[in-house]
């Protein structure tokens, strides 16, 4: 087989491509992995720090109002109305309860609502010096969506501070076929609060029984 030889112009287009290959080939090999690689790495790593300095930044400039919103949780905790009123934990979840009740009642007015069932809930035991005790009662209602919304509001983002926990809500759908407009929904919850340990209390149970061993002692 006998090759041709070639023309000047493809001669040309084939020097220019072995000229753009070769250039190619030297670039990575000589440029690209030994100073354009690095290069771009550090900027990328110069990216990164200016992303986390401008995050601290950001954290610097808000520590006045972290400092003032810690000094209001601090006076909160201080405060007695975020505690239940009551100092006997049965009286204030017969408290939480008579609450929960009059304030269905106060949102009546938005559609029904009604408490179909409450009771206190057993807590564990706390132990000795513990400056709070954890009172829950569990509520069930039938309540329309608004008044339900106005209710929950209300013992959330009142004082005593109040925590609504293991909530469920469903529709019973034998009293929606009964019913031409929409049945009330059937919701059941536990609602939590504290009420401050009697000041003194561990010390003096602690005094108590020093003076009986004392008592005891010849």
């Amino acid at each position: 087989m006998n090759l041709r030889p070639m023309k000047p112009l493809e001669s040309r287009l084939a020097a220019i491509g072995l000229l753009v290959l070769m250039l190619v080939l030297a670039y990575f090999l000589l440029l690209h992995w030994w100073f354009v690689a690095p290069l771009r790495d550090v900027s990328s790593q110069m990216d990164d720090l200016r992303d986390t300095q401008s995050r601290f930044a950001a954290a610097i400039a808000e520590k006045p109002q972290l400092q003032k919103r810690l000094a209001e949780l601090g006076h909160d905790s201080a405060d007695s109305s975020t505690f239940l009123p009551e100092s006997d934990p049965n009286a204030a979840a017969a408290g939480l309860m008579q609450r929960v009740v009059d304030d269905a009642a106060a949102h009546a007015q938005e559609g029904s609502c009604e408490v179909s069932q409450k009771m206190p809930v057993s807590n564990p035991p706390t132990t000795a010096g513990d400056p709070y005790k954890k009172v829950v009662v569990s509520i069930s209602l039938h309540c329309d969506m608004q008044p339900l919304i106005g209710l929950l509001y209300a013992l959330e983002k009142g004082k005593p501070y109040l925590f609504v926990q293991d909530f469920s809500v469903y529709r019973n759908p034998l009293v929606a076929m009964q019913k031409s407009s929409a049945a009330p929904l059937e919701v059941q919850f536990t609602l939590a609060g504290y009420v401050r340990a009697a000041a003194g209390a561990s010390a003096g149970t602690g005094d108590n029984a020093n003076a009986a061993s004392e008592g005891d002692s010849p």
